[in-house]
């Protein structure tokens, strides 16, 4: 008779423990690298941490954070009652939405462009040049395109008069000024969005390509059926944490390009934040919108995973 395997017995947490402190003693010189990123970690995000007990005390300058009386949500409550608050909420969500569905696909789209260009030289000047944008700051992009859209010296008004057109004041106006915004705010991203997609592709099998080209598949076919499924992991995962910034605007694009008749659609979160702590003072009015803001965009990366790992099985975790 054989004898029937027996399953090995699984290892305790003590014996777990022992054979990680092994692992890590074996490249403890490595390790000791990741010390410095480690120190930085804790000392710039979790140790200020604590300054979010502002949101939950009546907080006083002179008294300090641990000297400020503990209010409990009052300060939430008082936030949530202000009109402006809910304003500045439903600006910022439909301003979040707009950036996600436009500029999410165009990342993706650019690299699946690039990757069809077989001329090295040419493919790295785009490259090149799609870059570009994201080094530049949002101050002196501001003032260009104020500039280019002007209604009196702008290219964009000197090209409306040559057809015969009136100008047309872009950044002037509600139904538009959310678009120039998005527009811009895509340009600016899209080639370094892409930058992780063009990893992946560098990573799918040339010889499913191939396969296909035997097969009479033309271009449009393998990227249908060969490169999207391929990416789509890395697809998902950055629709995932993309979907945890959706109500996280761009404080200094929309800042240095809103004006005062702006005001209605340019009052995003960001914005009203800066004008209650810094311009108004109520710092623990501020760091709980900041909290608020932080907890329902941690509950949009939870929701979003949860929803992937549904639909297509990949997620974060």
């Amino acid at each position: 008779m054989t004898a029937i395997p027996t399953k090995a017995p699984k290892p305790t947490l003590g014996q777990r423990m022992k054979r990680l402190a092994k692992q890590y003693w074996k490249y403890r010189y490595l390790m000791m690298l990741l010390i410095p990123s480690i120190a930085m970690l804790i000392i710039f995000k979790y140790i200020p941490m604590y300054g979010v007990t502002i949101a939950f005390k009546n907080f006083k300058l002179r008294q300090g954070i641990l000297g400020s009386p503990w209010v409990g949500f009052d300060v939430f409550k008082k936030v949530f009652s202000m009109p402006v608050f809910w304003t500045a909420f439903q600006n910022t969500a439909i301003l979040g939405v707009m950036n996600l569905l436009v500029g999410f696909p165009l990342p993706i789209l650019l690299a699946l462009l690039l990757n069809e260009i077989h001329n090295e030289r040419y493919k790295k000047v785009l490259q090149t040049v799609s870059y570009l944008p994201h080094f530049v700051s949002w101050i002196t992009l501001s003032g260009l395109f104020i500039q280019l859209l002007s209604p009196s010296t702008g290219p964009v008004a000197a090209l409306f008069r040559l057809i015969g057109a009136e100008p047309y004041y872009f950044m002037g106006e509600v139904k538009t000024f959310r678009w120039v915004l998005v527009v811009t705010n895509a340009w600016k991203g899209i080639g370094w969005g892409s930058i992780v997609y063009l990893a992946a592709l560098a990573g799918v099998d040339q010889e499913m390509y191939e396969a296909a080209l035997i097969d009479g598949a033309n271009r449009f076919q393998r990227v249908l059926y060969i490169t999207l499924p391929s990416i789509m992991p890395t697809v998902t995962i950055m629709l995932i944490l993309r979907a945890g910034s959706v109500l996280s605007d761009n404080f200094d694009q929309i800042y240095n390009m809103s004006n005062a008749a702006m005001y209605k659609v340019a009052n995003v979160l960001g914005v009203y934040t800066y004008e209650l702590g810094l311009k108004n003072m109520k710092y623990s009015e501020s760091t709980a919108v900041s909290l608020f803001l932080t907890v329902i965009n941690f509950a949009l990366v939870m929701l979003t995973n949860a929803v992937s790992k549904r639909v297509n099985d990949y997620g974060i975790w």
